[in-house]
């Protein structure tokens, strides 16, 4: 019994600094249009999100804006502040699976985090096709547990807002197939 995981990572949204209530851009409010279009065709049983607004908004027109929100599929902390040069803090935290900037999230933990609940749901789901609005780095990092090809180059490629349909057979990744095509 085949499982879907349509991984979202959420469209583009108007910088502030409460990560929580970071809403859509005007852009990405568009963009939120095309990915309930494009996951409409799916056969949705269950929208899960992360509490972040942008999450959210890029997937509330599914299933009638039922969305279960999950702490777990929330972005990263990279640190406790903006950080100097964000290419180079990136960088360092992917480079170095263990390394947390002061206040901040590492891969290892990160990944554990998301990992654990996307295995809890893969078990509690079966046989499901589930929207996951989330962010790009845990949403990469979670791929990456799967399959190692997913990693920071991927990462950089990435579009907001991107769909990967992630199939499963009980716990094991069998196949990835980006949805749509974001610029």
């Amino acid at each position: 019994m085949t499982t879907n995981l349509y991984f979202v990572r959420h469209a583009h949204s108007m910088y502030t600094p409460d990560e929580l209530v970071r809403p859509l851009s005007e852009k990405g409010a568009h963009d939120a249009y095309a990915v309930a279009e494009l996951l409409k065709k799916e056969s949705i049983d269950l929208v899960i999100s992360s509490p972040y607004k942008r999450a959210i908004q890029t997937i509330e027109r599914l299933e009638g804006g039922n969305i279960e929100l999950m702490d777990e599929f929330r972005e990263r902390m990279l640190a406790d502040g903006p950080v100097a040069d964000f290419a180079h803090a990136i960088q360092k935290v992917w480079h170095d699976e263990e390394f947390a900037w002061e206040g901040g999230e590492s891969n290892a933990r990160a990944r554990a985090r998301g990992v654990k609940k996307t295995l809890e749901i893969l078990r509690t789901h079966a046989g499901k096709n589930i929207v996951i609005g989330t962010h790009g780095n845990i949403m990469v990092l979670i791929m990456n547990h799967f399959d190692s090809q997913y990693d920071f180059q991927f990462w950089q490629k990435l579009t907001m807002p991107d769909i990967y349909k992630l199939a499963f057979e009980g716990t094991e990744l069998i196949g990835v197939k980006r949805i749509g095509n974001f610029q």
